[in-house]
């Protein structure tokens, strides 16, 4: 990528300027991450081995569960390393993939997250169609379209971000390398990067989510109008109400902070709710799956039994 800068390095101020907390952050954060590499390897393994979940459903939870690790894996090692070295540098290629590949990761699994909402229309209120519709061919150009929309609109920031002239300071007010900080320390007009981050980075989160609000407002209205059987309008709702609470997890922090205006004084704000999104939801997802899902637990029980009590 080619820019006209005399920054060659950029310094990630992190969570907090208080050095004292970087000790117990470090803790913290390390123990959230684990939890989520363990317990999203977890769900991955179990959907690729368990010939039981290979289904359209856990075939998109899978898509999630590595989506999940990787999205951490984009800013929290680099976060955690900071934390504990007095070099809190990164270059200007390694700041902008890490910008790339957190926006890729990201809008996949924004747009993700409304296939997945999808697949539970059809399952709910199409049933006896639903191995047609949502055949391996279909799921598989589904996922294929999320990961390849998801690229290209990172790729544009990507470009868009690195022709920008940054002549100093290099300090970004953020534990990782995002547009926002990066827009606040550019020289010159930024005003066409801050309409695309609004513009398109907006319809890429609102998009899928009115899909997703819409998806379920059809699932509802089916459960309440045709549905006699109470234990089936509890399995169903249960189901979705946990694709709902990953949704809302995702979407209401990023909303937050990619749809207001952009503005110095939110910057604290944004690294608390960037927390949010980048290292509590992916921890959080295959404790709500696994939590509320029997197959995957049982699924889940089997794999431990097969390891710890192998056959002999």
């Amino acid at each position: 990528m080619v820019n006209q800068t005399s920054v060659n390095e950029f310094i990630l101020l992190g969570v907090t300027n208080i050095q004292e907390l970087d000790p117990f952050l470090f803790a913290v954060f390390l123990t959230i991450y684990f939890v989520n590499v363990t317990g999203n390897g977890a769900i991955l393994a179990v959907v690729i081995s368990d010939p039981r979940l290979h289904s359209p459903m856990y075939f998109f939870l899978g898509n999630l569960s590595y989506l999940d690790i990787c999205y951490s894996t984009v800013t929290v090692p680099k976060m955690l390393e900071n934390s504990i070295s007095t070099n809190k540098a990164i270059s200007f290629l390694g700041c902008i993939s890490q910008l790339h590949f957190f926006h890729f990761l990201g809008s996949t699994e924004a747009m993700l997250l409304a296939v997945m909402a999808f697949d539970r229309f059809v399952a709910i209120c199409k049933p006896l169609h639903y191995t047609v519709i949502m055949n391996p061919q279909l799921c598989a150009l589904m996922a294929l379209t999320v990961w390849t929309i998801g690229f290209f609109h990172a790729l544009m920031h990507s470009i868009m971000t690195s022709h920008l002239n940054f002549c100093g300071p290099n300090h970004i007010h953020h534990f990782f390398c995002d547009v926002k900080p990066l827009l606040e320390l550019a020289c010159g007009n930024t005003e066409l990067n801050q309409q695309l981050l609004n513009t398109v980075t907006g319809t890429i989160a609102m998009g899928p989510f009115f899909l997703t609000l819409l998806s379920y407002f059809y699932i509802i209205t089916h459960l309440f109008l045709k549905t006699h059987s109470c234990s089936m309008l509890h399995k169903a709702l249960s189901t979705c109400a946990s694709h709902f609470m990953v949704v809302m997890l995702l979407y209401v922090p990023v909303l937050f902070t990619y749809i207001r205006p952009a503005s110095g004084g939110s910057l604290d704000q944004d690294r608390v709710i960037a927390i949010m999104y980048t290292m509590v939801t992916p921890a959080l997802n295959p404790l709500i799956y696994t939590l509320r899902n029997k197959k995957v637990k049982g699924a889940l029980t089997r794999m431990i039994r097969r390891r710890l009590w192998p056959k002999e």
